[in-house]
């Protein structure tokens, strides 16, 4: 059993930490006693994030996808800070809904990109510390590794992937005293899912979700679930905690849910005029 895990004067590496979740969980890190190194692709929001928080903070411009940017990252962490304990991959994208038929095939490999070797890049580039110091890893995937993809196929599978990388290396790092969590989030008010469920199709389609499971999160919300996960040990962190019974019930909930999709009109005619968007905009090819 994992003894509890205060983050006070540890040091912690968050990717997308710029803004929403993984700015606000760099921000509890920080109040809570850690050193924290911000990493995102913009590099001048990323210093100006780390400003915010303080002296024991440091923002760093990177791109996750890119192997020698992430050592480049962690090698800077332990030259300004002397170690690493923790390492949050939050970095993540999102197309707008499409299905897989009209979907920019170049976009849906850059979801997998960023959202899978991207995790995975930043997670091995911070395993010798990790392992080092007995430390945390943090992956961040999503209620859609659970729930059906229909429209979001790349993301959903992209948060299934990295759910099943979370759970491995738990298995693996426990015996180095170390640990790793999933974190998994419904709805979180962030730029991202602004954008995402901007469009008259997206509002649609989410609206046929039960309301109780559409009320946002605010990235604070999220953050302080992180760090509580995080000093907790926890395998996973389900936030909004309503998720935890779908999550455990998916065998049962999950084929009920796909009939649904398949055979609810209303969905099917949101899919329908999702495709032709798209396809007005971007005519499709004939095989």
């Amino acid at each position: 059993m994992m003894h509890r895990y205060s983050v006070n004067d540890k040091v912690a590496l968050v990717t997308g930490a710029a803004r929403g979740i993984g700015f606000a969980t760099a921000q509890d890190l920080y109040e809570r006693g850690a050193s924290v190194v911000l990493v995102d692709l913009d590099a001048e929001a990323t210093v100006l994030a780390a400003k915010q928080l303080g002296d024991r903070a440091i923002g760093i411009g990177a791109d996750v996808t890119d192997p020698t940017a992430m050592e480049e990252a962690v090698a800077r962490t332990v030259e300004t800070f002397g170690r690493l304990d923790i390492v949050m991959a939050n970095a993540g994208i999102a197309p707008e809904l499409a299905t897989v038929r009209v979907m920019e095939p170049a976009l849906f490999e850059k979801v997998l990109d960023v959202n899978v070797l991207g995790v995975y890049r930043t997670v091995h580039a911070a395993l010798p510390q990790i392992i080092e110091n007995q430390g945390q890893v943090v992956v961040v995937a999503s209620v859609y590794a659970f729930v059906n993809g229909v429209m979001v196929a790349p993301y959903a599978m992209s948060k299934s992937a990295v759910e099943q990388l979370g759970r491995a290396l738990r298995g693996e790092l426990a015996l180095h005293g170390a640990s790793a969590s999933v974190a998994y989030f419904g709805f979180v008010d962030t730029a991202m899912v602004r954008e995402g469920f901007g469009s008259s199709i997206a509002q649609r389609f989410e609206a046929t979700f039960p309301s109780f499971l559409r009320r946002r999160l605010t990235p604070a919300q999220a953050g302080k679930a992180v760090v509580d996960g995080i000093e907790s040990r926890a395998p996973r962190i389900i936030t909004p905690q309503r998720w935890s019974a779908y999550s455990v019930l998916r065998g049962v909930i999950n084929p009920l849910l796909d009939r649904r999709i398949e055979r609810n009109a209303k969905i099917q005619r949101i899919v329908k005029d999702a495709d032709v968007a798209v396809a007005e905009v971007r005519p499709i090819r004939p095989a």
